[in-house]
């Protein structure tokens, strides 16, 4: 800003000064460049808008640094790498926003897939999926958790842990002592070591079960109130994964008051229209 000053007609006189331009219309020594840059980086940010890595009411003090968006493209560009899909990030960094820090590296992750890929033999599209399903598998260590728990559930006969279902993702996720808990309980209620294996293997989403929460009150409404026995759960360990309050129970009861006994699969298999329609 220029300010006009009043002066003394006797003020000495002084050469004339060179005409001053104003700040904002000074050229950039590389005007180009800076416009690409912005352009870039608004270009970045809608794009990881428009893929779900950032939040669509996201506000722009929210937003990514210039040097972060370059980190989590580096990141994406990875994963791309891997199989992944752009409709695949918005989960993955939702439920593992560490994926978005600059903190990450991607040696970090790269031993999580050699593992899906050599120990699992899973193959590219395979690991993609068992990731999606399970993202915290990303960091998970080989060799502390993830190869121990591969081995545990061979040893148990569960196979096929390569096929991406939801069930094997979170297994593989699923620590070798929590594993170790629920066969124990197994175990403690009267069963062998090798039935407890066979009941594992054949049912081995057990593994996710509470036992204070699942397995305990279902092993004592099957024994105290329906008097049945524990042999029952041999053949059919399927048993554990239906709700109490809401299938075991009121089947139970419905067969109790016409004094009808079948056996528990088809007392918990059978569709509700069969089940009811059957015994009216």
């Amino acid at each position: 800003m220029l300010y006009s000053l009043s002066l003394p007609s006797s003020s000495p006189s002084y050469p004339p000064a060179k005409p001053l331009k104003p700040r904002h219309l000074s050229p950039s020594p590389h005007p180009s460049h800076y416009i690409k840059f912005r352009t870039a980086h608004h270009e970045n940010l809608r794009y990881l808008k428009a893929i779900g890595v950032i939040g669509p009411n996201s506000k722009s003090r929210q937003f990514p640094t210039p040097d972060a968006i370059s980190h989590i493209l580096a990141t994406l560009k990875f994963f791309e790498s891997k199989g992944f899909l752009e409709t695949d990030f918005a989960r993955l960094t939702f439920l593992c926003p560490e994926l978005l820090s600059l903190n990450f590296d991607i040696t970090d992750v790269e031993p999580v897939f050699q593992f899906l890929t050599d120990d699992l033999h899973a193959s590219v599209q395979e690991s993609r999926g068992l990731v999606i399903k399970c993202p915290r598998l990303l960091f998970s260590d080989v060799e502390y958790f993830l190869r121990p728990t591969l081995n545990y559930l061979r040893q148990l006969g569960v196979n096929k842990l390569n096929v991406p279902s939801n069930l094997n993702a979170h297994l593989l996720n699923i620590r070798v002592e929590q594993m170790q808990v629920r066969f124990e309980f197994l175990r403690s209620i009267g069963f062998s070591h090798d039935e407890a294996v066979n009941i594992c293997g054949r049912l081995p989403a057990i593994f996710g079960y509470s036992i204070e929460n699942n397995l305990r009150p279902k092993v004592e409404y099957l024994v105290d109130e329906m008097k049945r026995s524990l042999d029952e759960l041999k053949e059919f360990p399927q048993y554990f994964a239906f709700s109490l309050e809401k299938k075991i129970m009121p089947r139970h009861l419905h067969l109790k008051r016409r004094n009808v006994k079948i056996k528990l699969n088809r007392m918990l298999l059978w569709s509700d229209g069969r089940f009811y329609g059957k015994w009216k």
